[in-house]
């Protein structure tokens, strides 16, 4: 059966429609250049410089497309077209900031926003999330045939294109595994550390752009877990276990009114030994939250939204602390 014509575009998950966006040369010096205030297009390109008016004119009606940046005529004569920077806007270089930040800690030097191999790595990255490749990945190194079998939406090609990129940009490498007869893919460092820009540009989409773009899911913070938790390296040696759990909507005590996604965690000496993806039943100490709760712990280390209890809730105190303290290189 044919689609239907009319039928609305595929929705994409979320983060990609921010970071692809901020992956543009002009995407961020125009937005930055309207922190001030309205601007018109001469002034803009004043401001910037370098772009060809046919090219800055195009960007800002991108900008102006999705909303942000918002179209205003003066009156007088003549009239006078500005474009002012919208709460999406300020939004997007909220992220932007997040996302130098994370390219200037690339295994093989600083990489420049707007230059050729920041978009490289942006799109890898995009491409990556979109499907449920990185989050595969991030569970443990698996060779391109063990992906495909895995996911089923993407085609032999698809996967074997995608993590081509992410190999040019150094966020995948292959494990020698002498018992394997194919070498498995496994996340860098680095790519552990895009929890951050990741999980920003969700939460940036699910504020202003929740009509385009799919929500963050318990399923995307599972996967943030499974990236970021190998990073952590505690500052006293606690030894132990720890579930993390995301839910759609917690309850009293601990329990569930939703459905279940997470981690657990096992510590040894202030070290992370395993982080998988399994929901203990009666786990020693835990941490219970829903997804924006969860979205507050991994951006800006507030902890108050979440449910904590067991045998010893400052480890799992300790644990989210470091996550936060890790993606933020702090």
């Amino acid at each position: 059966m044919q689609a239907d014509s009319t039928s609305p575009p595929a929705r994409v998950r979320a983060g990609g429609t921010v970071l692809s966006l901020i992956a543009g040369p002009l995407s961020v010096p125009i937005l930055r250049a309207h922190l001030d205030g309205p601007l018109r297009l001469p002034d803009l390109r004043e401001r910037i410089g370098g772009a060809a008016q046919t090219t800055l004119r195009g960007q800002v009606g991108n900008l102006r497309a999705i909303g942000a940046l918002e179209r205003h005529v003066r009156s007088g004569m003549p009239y006078t077209v500005e474009n002012e920077l919208t709460e999406l806007g300020r939004g997007v270089l909220a992220v932007a900031a997040i996302v130098e930040a994370w390219l200037a800690q690339a295994p093989q030097g600083s990489i420049p926003l707007g230059s050729e191999p920041a978009k490289g790595a942006i799109r890898a990255l995009v491409g990556a999330w979109g499907s449920t490749m990185l989050r595969e990945l991030a569970a443990q190194p698996l060779a391109l045939t063990e992906l495909s079998s895995t996911i089923s939406e993407l085609s032999y090609p698809a996967l074997e294109r995608r993590l081509s990129a992410m190999r040019a940009a150094r966020q995948v490498e292959l494990r020698t595994d002498g018992g394997r007869g194919a070498k498995p893919y496994a996340v860098t460092e680095w790519t552990r550390q895009a929890v951050g820009p990741l999980v920003a540009a969700g939460r940036c989409e699910c504020e202003h752009l929740a009509a385009v773009t799919e929500p963050l899911t318990r399923i995307d913070v599972e996967a943030a877990f499974l990236l970021a938790v190998p990073l952590v390296d505690l500052t006293v040696n606690y030894s132990g276990s720890c579930l993390f759990a995301v839910d759609t909507g917690s309850g009293n005590e601990g329990e569930s009114k939703g459905r279940l996604a997470g981690v657990y965690i096992e510590i040894e000496e202030g070290s992370v030994a395993s982080c998988v993806s399994k929901l203990e039943q009666e786990p020693r100490t835990w941490a219970l939250g829903t997804v924006s709760s969860w979205v507050d712990a991994i951006l800006e280390g507030r902890l108050g939204r979440l449910r904590m209890g067991g045998a010893d809730p400052k480890l799992a105190t300790s644990l989210i602390e470091g996550i936060h303290a890790s993606l933020f290189f702090g």
